[in-house]
C-alpha cells in the first residue's frame, strides 16, 4: 500500500531564477546584519516518495473505462478466474483492482451449485456477468462473479483487491483507518468495502450504474494454488489449483505459501 535530507550551500545566483527552478528547489533566505546584505540559498534534495502498498497501474480515466460485456464472463469459471485478475470493480467513488480469485465449477463439491437451485443459490445458475453475493457465517458478504451460460451453476469468488480510488469511503465502510493490504485481503472485506448486501445478488455487472465490472490491464505474472477453507470438499477438489493471484503484489490474502507460479 527516507526522510534523509542532504543540504548543499550554493552561491547567490547571478541571474533570475526561473519558475521551474523555483519549484525544484527549496530556498531559505537569511539576511546577515552586515554592511552588505548576503543571501544564502540552501538546496534541498527532494524527499523520496514513500513506498506504496498499491499495485502499480497505468494512469487510467475510470469514467472512460470499458464495462466488460456479458460474453466476457460466459465461459468456464476455470478460464474466467485468471482473466478477472487486473480487472476492476466500481461502485460509487470506490474502484478496486482484482488481485486474487477462486473458481467454483459444476460438479464441484466446494461449489454452492452442488445444492441445486434454491432461493440462495439461484443466482449461481444465472447468466454469466451477474453478481452472486452470499452471507458467510452470518456476517461476511462474499462477492462472486457468475460464470458460464445460464443453468450451469458456476462462479468466481473475489478473494482480494487493491484500492484504486475512494480510499476514504473504503476505510469508513471497513471501519479501519489504514492503507495496508489488511484493508482488502479477504473476500468478506471486499463485500464490506463495496457496501454490498445479499440484495446485490443477481445484480447485472455489465450495465452502467450500481456495481460494475470494468476492463483493466492484464498482469504480467500470476500465481496459482489450492482454494482456501474448503476442507469439507472431496480431496480432488480440495487439492485442485483453482486459486489465482497476481504475482509481486502484497494485496493477497493468507495463506500465501500455497501459491506458486503456474
Amino acid at each position: 500500500m527516507n526522510k534523509t535530507q542532504r543540504f548543499k550551500r550554493a552561491a547567490k545566483p547571478k541571474r533570475p531564477i526561473s519558475t521551474s527552478e523555483a519549484e525544484d528547489d527549496v530556498v531559505d533566505h537569511e539576511t546577515q546584519p552586515t554592511h552588505r546584505s548576503k543571501t544564502l540559498s540552501i538546496r534541498v534534495k527532494p524527499k523520496p516518495k514513500p513506498k506504496s502498498n498499491s499495485f502499480p497501474i497505468p494512469d487510467l480515466s475510470f469514467d472512460r473505462m470499458t464495462i466488460l460485456s456479458p460474453e466476457f464472463c460466459m465461459i468456464d469459471a476455470l478460464d474466467l478466474a485468471p482473466r478477472l485478475l487486473g480487472k476492476h470493480l466500481r461502485r460509487d467513488d470506490v474502484v478496486l483492482r482484482i488481485t486474487e480469485v477462486e473458481a467454483y465449477r459444476p460438479n464441484d463439491s466446494a461449489c454452492h451449485g452442488r445444492f441445486g437451485i434454491t432461493a440462495r443459490t439461484a443466482p449461481v445458475f444465472g447468466r454469466g456477468g451477474h453478481a452472486y453475493v452470499y452471507l458467510c457465517y452470518g456476517l461476511h458478504k462474499m462477492l462472486n462473479v457468475v460464470a458460464d451460460k445460464e443453468g450451469v451453476g458456476a462462479a468466481v469468488l473475489i478473494r482480494s483487491c487493491a484500492p484504486i480510488s475512494g480510499l476514504d469511503t473504503i476505510q469508513h465502510r471497513r471501519g479501519q483507518k489504514t492503507d495496508k493490504p489488511v484493508l482488502l485481503t479477504g473476500p468478506g472485506k471486499i463485500g464490506q468495502a463495496l457496501g454490498l448486501s445479499t440484495e446485490w445478488s443477481n445484480h447485472c455487472l455489465y450495465a452502467p450504474g450500481g456495481l460494475e465490472l470494468l476492463d483493466g490491464p492484464e498482469p504480467e505474472k500470476i500465481l496459482i494454488g489450492p482454494r482456501v477453507g474448503i476442507e469439507y470438499a472431496l480431496p480432488e477438489h480440495v487439492n485442485a489449483l483453482w486459486r489465482f493471484a497476481i504475482a509481486d503484489t502484497p494485496w493477497i490474502s493468507s495463506p500465501k505459501n500455497t501459491l506458486r507460479p503456474p
